[in-house]
């Protein structure tokens, strides 16, 4: 009894389901005005790491912000490279990071002007090795060379004695 109507329910559902997703994609797009736009792009190209946060860097206003600047900092990104703007002092900013980057939250990081993700996104690189890498081949942080031949050469004697 209720099969023929659930199933009427879903086809239903599945044609209006796109149109309703594009409308609503269309018109956050159209929220963001070209003007906000532009600013936010060029604040995105003006350094070589730029983080959309809550707070600022000595005083973060949330667990995440606050995590994502910890990162940064393990990995020894320097002040000089590193552009922070506060979301809460400025709401149209806020909203508007929001729709220029398609990220439903904040923090959200750039990295010479292309978007990275946001505190989840980085604790999964910064686990995984691939951060540092990407700041490396940025040239946000030097790169460390001759650490694996320091290593081995280090061992070498070792494994000599134990044969000795």
């Amino acid at each position: 009894m209720f099969r023929p109507s659930l199933r009427s329910s879903i086809k239903l559902l599945h044609r209006t389901a796109p149109s309703t997703l594009l409308t609503g994609r269309l018109a956050a797009y159209r929220c963001l005005s070209d003007q906000a736009r532009s600013k936010i792009q060029e604040a995105v190209k003006s350094d070589p790491v730029v983080l959309f946060m809550k707070g600022t860097p000595e005083e973060p206003q949330c667990g995440f912000s606050r995590a994502v600047v910890q990162i940064l900092d393990l990995h020894g990104v320097p002040a000089e490279k590193l552009k922070t703007y506060n979301v809460l002092a400025d709401p149209d900013l806020r909203s508007g990071i929001k729709e220029f980057s398609e990220w439903p939250t904040v923090p959200q990081i750039y990295v010479n002007g292309e978007f990275v993700g946001g505190c989840d996104i980085l604790i999964g690189m910064h686990q995984s090795g691939d951060l540092e890498t990407l700041l490396e081949n940025n040239g946000v942080i030097p790169k460390v060379e001759g650490v694996a031949e320091e290593v081995s050469a280090e061992a070498t004697p070792v494994k000599e004695k134990a044969t000795s």
